[in-house]
């Protein structure tokens, strides 16, 4: 579904794995954007890298692209139609969907190639 509009978010981020009972970082409510998945499994956490918070795991360096929305739940193949571009460069991404749209993150050192990869596709970034 290519036409649709990104928007890159300022700042690089990081992923964090904390244990499934750990405690949600009380920090985090002040931040601007942040993602938090709890499973079984672990806790997930996705925010600003300047945050610091004390976790298992972390993959730092993403940059993060935003779908403008809001996108109407009867709308498919967005994420398959930005994933398919950025495969077809060789770009890895990690996707984080809310009630009204995804956000995209890639590699900051990929950031360049996927943005090329995205406008050739026929998408906007700004």
């Amino acid at each position: 579904m290519s036409g649709l509009q990104l928007t890159l978010l300022e700042g690089l981020f990081a992923v964090h794995r904390l244990a499934p009972e750990a405690q949600l970082p009380q920090l985090l409510l002040r931040q601007g954007f942040f993602a938090v998945t709890r499973t079984a499994e672990e806790l997930s956490i996705v925010c600003s890298q300047d945050v610091e918070i004390a976790s298992d795991r972390a993959e730092r360096d993403w940059r993060c692209l935003k779908v403008e929305g809001p996108l109407d739940f009867s709308l498919t193949g967005i994420i398959a139609g930005i994933s398919k571009s950025l495969s077809q460069a060789g770009i890895s991404l990690f996707v984080i969907s809310t009630f009204d749209t995804d956000y995209l993150l890639v590699r900051s050192q990929t950031l360049s190639a996927a943005t090329t990869a995205l406008v050739k596709a026929g998408y906007s970034i700004r």
